[in-house]
């Protein structure tokens, strides 16, 4: 009997809904939906962080769109209103546009707006030629993404102790891992991540000189702890006086700023005094010692070699001299 039963298991006909359901839908289920759409249906991911410049990289990349095709699909979500939000392959995208293409195939994924945030910053955080506001928006916006998503309980990961109400060690382990999470795969630690994080904080104006290198990257981290005026009054002096702060005076700001005694006077102070000055070094001429070995006797020593070129150039100088006053005298 239960072999019987084990046979009629084994010829068991598949469900109606599964025997009438198109690979497109199995796809869809799967994640895996893989289709060709028109360009006019594909939208760039809402505040992408990361910029899409007509550089000789989008060239290169255009001219092999116009030979090869576009060789990997985009990743794209469907959108309420219709068409589809980019996840990953703006730059994919906008070079089709410059070639020509009308179509261009996509996999679509079915993915809720924080998996969506997380999976656009996974799969452009490692480019070659990022500016470091892109990465500190792109890293921000995931960091906030895993918090929310963490925020949300669920039987899995965050019970709720039924006594007390309040939510297990469990949940607050992984708020406090959400930047370590973040910087595995961006390749940085947690504290590098929630530093990036911070130049979030600065005002426009001085975001752009850290893109442009004008403002290093960790005195701006401790600028962003100034209030958005102070920042402003710093910028003034700054440009007014074409000066930029060393980590030792940004530090200095910073802790005026905490004490509430960061007056213009007081950013003056910081800023007009002199740095540490550091001794320039004594130049130092290295000749190879293959290279006059043949001058000396064998055995000679570095040190004995060096005395007897010195004695030489003294002498020679000497004569020169000498030579030079003959010579006027005549």
């Amino acid at each position: 009997m239960a072999a019987k039963n084990k046979f009629m298991n084994a010829m068991k006909m598949p469900a109606i809904a599964d025997m009438f359901s198109s690979e497109a839908d199995r796809q869809r289920e799967s994640g895996d939906l893989v289709t060709e759409v028109p360009l006019s249906e594909l939208h760039p991911f809402v505040n992408h962080p990361f910029e899409v410049r007509d550089d000789e990289d989008m060239q290169k990349l255009v001219d092999s769109i116009k030979e090869n095709g576009v060789l990997t699909n985009l990743t794209v979500r469907p959108r309420a209103e219709g068409g589809y939000e980019i996840i990953s392959g703006h730059r994919r995208f906008h070079a089709a546009q410059l070639a020509g293409l009308d179509k261009i195939k996509v996999q679509v994924r079915d993915v809720d707006d924080d998996q969506a945030i997380i999976d656009m910053v996974d799969a452009n955080i490692q480019r070659e030629h990022i500016s470091p506001m892109e990465k500190a928006r792109a890293l921000k916006m995931k960091n906030d993404a895993i918090k929310r998503s963490i925020g949300r309980p669920s039987q899995k990961c965050c019970q709720v102790d039924n006594i007390s109400g309040k939510g297990t060690s469990n949940q607050v382990g992984w708020k406090l891992e959400s930047a370590h999470e973040v910087g595995q795969q961006a390749g940085d630690s947690g504290t590098q991540v929630r530093r990036y994080v911070r130049l979030n904080s600065l005002v426009p104006d001085l975001q752009k000189k850290v893109d442009s290198g004008t403002l290093k990257f960790n005195p701006a981290v401790e600028l962003s702890y100034l209030t958005p005026d102070e920042q402003q009054s710093f910028l003034d002096y700054a440009e007014a006086q074409d000066c930029t702060p060393s980590l030792s005076q940004a530090q200095k700001l910073k802790a005026a700023s905490k004490e509430g005694t960061l007056t213009p006077d007081k950013l003056e102070e910081i800023m007009s005094a002199q740095k540490p000055s550091v001794a320039p070094r004594e130049p130092v001429l290295n000749i190879n010692v293959s290279k006059v070995a043949q001058y000396f006797p064998t055995g000679c020593t570095k040190q004995q070699m060096e005395n007897r070129i010195l004695k030489i150039l003294e002498s020679y100088f000497r004569q020169m001299a000498h030579e030079q006053a003959h010579e006027e005298e005549r």
